[in-house]
């Protein structure tokens, strides 16, 4: 089965944090499965690095998608699809996000489960599958 994860479930499995659930860490590793990686995620993170919120992720994007590559993930670019798929996810006053919301869209868009640790990720509607982080 094909699954997206999130940017935060990407770097708590590339820092193997024990945050990361013990159930999804199972369906991560499950070699069955195969696991997307949106290109937003990369951005996103490039962002976090540059303002200094992500000190404990000290490699380069290039470093990070070779680790993708390495641990058999799936890069998936960013499709037109996706930024219209935008259109589908309610904008929520109290989630605002514009990465998750494109992760959301991305997700509904490819029809595939997102798995998040994001609470907020919840308040969906049901054609977006969510895979909580436990």
């Amino acid at each position: 089965m094909n699954y997206l994860i999130d940017t935060q479930i990407l770097i708590w499995y590339q820092l193997n944090s024990s945050k990361l659930g013990p159930g999804v860490l199972a369906l991560i590793n499950n070699r069955k499965n195969i696991v997307q990686i949106s290109q937003i995620s990369l951005f996103e993170i490039a962002i976090k690095q540059k303002l200094g919120k992500l000190p404990e992720l000290d490699i380069t994007v290039d470093a990070l998608t070779g680790l993708i590559r390495q641990d058999d993930f799936n890069l998936l670019d960013l499709k037109t699809k996706h930024i219209n798929a935008y259109a589908n996810i309610p904008l929520l006053p109290n989630h605002r996000d514009p990465f998750d919301r494109l992760l959301l869209a991305t997700a509904f868009s490819e029809n595939m489960p997102i798995i998040s640790a994001d609470e907020n990720f919840a308040l969906y509607p049901p054609q977006i599958q969510l895979i909580a982080n436990r």
